[in-house]
């Protein structure tokens, strides 16, 4: 035995000097490490930062105006850029967003084609104003000046949305540069553009405006220890990587308008009345239900007039990486404090009469959950206000507001349309977390704030509005049978993929991943901590796909690559067949424990002859087998010997099932089996996805039960997104009003 355990040693090592000179198999279940970047001293194996971690830093003084004749908005800022980076930068860049709306840009138009599927016979006007834009209008920057401190020009490179300042000095580690740069851009109107995330919205009725403005400042790029500068062209899916800073900002708009914004309100003395600045206190103490500051009567009053005075409305917002408001004459206006363990955050919402009267009863409500739900799983909202703003055909995030369709028409709303809007809400105000907070480059990796933000939203919606549909496993099973020529794995930009794909890939896949992740795989006490840890650690930062992946195994000793690999760098689904079930029980045998013999005795059970032919049920009953004494030779060294007798008396009367599952998709996955017995109890058993580690394509496992078995059945509940449910079951005639009936429910 000792010369055979040598030889086998000897031969191991031999292929294993072999094997690191052979191309390196990528099985479902190899590691990950060749796909992830080298941890290092700025982002460590743990996924927590490193321990020389850096980001830089953009605080910003802002003087903008809304000039409400000319639907323009012109504006000056102080940006003062800190170099925290080990580099020395020789030239910076900024953002120029607004300069995707300029005819002939970069823009969606080609995606539209896409999703349009073309040309044809009629197409509604509105269609092809977002194919080719016949009626022209101006849009984008005018930039008037960029100068240094001293007011002295800087020399600029502008290309599409991006602006290069070439810098007089370059700015050492360590060190900040101030500058100013003066613009003025027309406000587009949002109707004008496919998925418009800002701009002007036209009531014709009253002849009002709602200013929704946001992407609407030269903004700095983010430079980083992964890729430098951030500086991929705007293309409107891909959204945007800001830096943290303070941002002090000025707004001045018709004296009538009512703003909301980021940050916390420094004057509302000069922009409130006396009654609004009242009830605006008394706001920030109502715990119980929201408050009414401005009424839809006090709105329709200033819908009827147009000031031509102007007021100023000073905010100022601290760690923050970006910065939006809303500004209009029709707005209602309701807040109600939120009481959280440390701190309290003052919910509003804004919307014209329009909006009622749902936004009145529903959307602060949905402001509420929303804090409180998302704070639960990761960190206490830290910010003073979430603000839900009321507009048309749009769901979009900022730092503390965000722009939320859903309107009644006539008043009334349907329920499906109600539980959208809500949802809608949710979602937006959630952003907060993912990417406000917890700041991942959105531009590269969409899923990372799309997919972690509707996987909490789907949990506020399980808690606070159970009645309400939400995301599950099985919505993604239309998208995840569909056509792998065009399917992109999730670990692709936003701008290449597919618009009719885009929500599945982004939003919904990384969800049922994430659910399926925490609900089958880890359990909700794993992941939920682990979960936390990742957001608590990389809040007011910038994490990777990398930093996630790595804080989950780290927190929770479960090993995922397998999971990564399959969900998130693949584009495999789950497909699992039950292929074959073979019933087995033991036949009546006594040991004669002198002679160590074994005497078989066939009982009088009722037996299933082998044969080649596999059982489609089990009305030929079980195949009776023996179980014989070991013998030394099996043993090897092993001193201690099994009680052979005890074995089969554990075994005596039981029924064992050996079950071959198929996978038929190629991602790998956990079982979960449902047992129905012949007494019409059920029983439902868990295998880890693990089992599939020696077999990635068929596996076969037995099963002892105490009763007999009539149906086997997997994924009864339909939580692993199967994507062929009626090869789910044994014996086969059964599962189709099995799951029927579960699609139905």
């Amino acid at each position: 035995m000792k010369a055979r355990f040598l030889t086998a040693t000897a031969l191991l090592v031999s292929i294993s000097s072999w094997a690191q000179d052979q191309p390196k198999w990528q099985g479902k279940f190899e590691q990950l490490d060749q796909l992830l970047p080298t941890p290092n001293e700025y982002r460590s194996a743990s996924g927590a930062p490193g321990s020389k971690y850096w980001q830089n830093r953009a605080d910003y003084i802002i003087d903008a105006e809304i000039e409400e004749p000319a639907n323009r908005l012109k504006g000056k800022e102080t940006i003062t850029y800190f170099n925290n980076s080990p580099e020395t930068l020789k030239y910076i860049w900024l953002q120029l967003d607004q300069n995707i709306n300029k005819k002939g840009n970069e823009d969606f138009g080609q995606a539209y084609v896409d999703l349009l599927g073309g040309l044809r016979d009629s197409i509604p006007t509105l269609q092809m104003q977002y194919l080719t834009r016949p009626m022209e209008f101006d849009a984008g920057y005018t930039i008037e000046s960029v100068t240094d401190k001293s007011g002295k020009p800087l020399p600029i490179t502008v290309n599409n949305t991006m602006m290069r300042i070439d810098l007089p000095a370059p700015i050492k580690s360590g060190e900040s540069y101030s500058f100013s740069v003066v613009w003025f851009y027309p406000i587009t109107d949002r109707s004008q553009f496919f998925l418009s995330r800002e701009g002007y919205e036209h009531f014709p009725d009253d002849k009002n405006n709602v200013y929704l403005i946001a992407h609407w400042f030269p903004r700095m790029c983010v430079f980083d220890d992964y890729e430098g500068w951030q500086n991929k062209q705007f293309q409107r899916l891909g959204e945007f990587a800001l830096e943290f800073g303070t941002y002090k900002i000025n707004i001045t708009v018709p004296a009538d308008h009512i703003v909301g914004s980021t940050g916390t309100l420094l004057n509302p003395k000069e922009v409130l009345t006396s009654r609004e600045l009242v009830l605006f206190e008394k706001a920030k103490t109502s715990f119980d239900k929201p408050l009414i500051i401005i009424s839809e009567e006090e709105a329709r009053l200033k819908e009827k007039t147009k000031s031509t005075a102007k007021k100023t409305w000073r905010f100022q917002a601290d760690n923050v990486r970006d910065v939006a408001f809303a500004s209009s004459r029709k707005f209602i206006w309701d807040a109600q404090a939120v009481k959280l363990p440390t701190n309290t955050v003052l919910a509003m919402s804004f919307y014209p009469k329009e909006g009622l009267p749902v936004w009145s009863e529903e959307s602060t409500k949905a402001v509420k959950n929303a804090v409180e739900v998302y704070s639960k799983y990761t960190f206490d909202y830290p910010y003073p206000v979430a603000i839900s703003v009321n507009t048309s055909n749009i769901g979009m995030e900022f730092p503390m507001i965000s722009f939320n369709g859903g309107r009644p028409r006539e008043g009334k709303m349907s329920d499906r349309a109600k539980a959208g809007m809500i949802g809608t809400i949710v979602h937006e105000v959630g952003h907060n977390y993912f990417p406000m907070i917890v700041s991942s480059d959105e531009r590269q990796w969409m899923w990372m704030d799309e997919g972690m933000n509707t996987f909490l939203q789907t949990r506020t919606e399980m808690e606070r509005y159970p009645a309400y549909h939400h995301t599950v496993p099985k919505d993604i099973v239309p998208y995840m049978k569909g056509d792998k020529n065009t399917m992109r794995p999730v670990m692709t930009t936003s701008d290449n993929e597919q618009l009719n794909a885009f929500g599945a890939n982004y939003y919904e896949k990384p969800t049922v991943a994430l659910t399926i992740l925490r609900e089958t795989i880890m359990g909700p006490e794993l992941f939920d901590a682990a979960f936390k840890e990742y957001a608590n650690s990389w809040k007011y930062k910038h994490p990777r796909p990398a930093d996630f992946f790595r804080t989950l195994e780290n927190a929770s000793a479960v090993d995922l690559d397998w999971f990564w690999r399959g969900w998130f760098f693949g584009t495999d689904n789950v497909d699992v067949s039950v292929e074959e079930v073979k019933w087995f029980k033991l036949r009546n045998e006594q040991t004669d424990p002198e002679k160590k013999t074994v005497n078989v005795k066939v009982g009088d059970l009722t037996a299933q002859k082998n044969n080649s032919t596999p059982a489609t049920d089990f009305s030929k009953g079980p195949q009776p087998f023996s179980i014989t004494n070991t013998s030394d030779q099996l043993y090897g060294e092993f001193q201690n010997r099994l009680d052979d007798n005890a074995v089969r008396k554990k075994l005596a009367g039981k029924n064992i099932y050996e079950v071959k599952f198929k996978n038929n998709g190629g991602l790998v996955t956990p079982l979960v089996i449902e047992w129905t017995f012949k007494d019409g109890s059920k029983e439902i058993e868990r295998i880890p996805a693990e089992i599939w580690r020696l077999n990635e394509t068929e596996i076969t496992k037995v099963f002892v039960k105490d009763k007999e078995v009539v149906n086997v059945l997997l994924d009864p509940n339909l939580e692993l997104a199967d994507v062929d449910v009626a090869n789910n079951t044994f014996p086969k005639r059964i599962v189709e009003s099995k799951f029927d009936q579960l699609k139905k429910d």
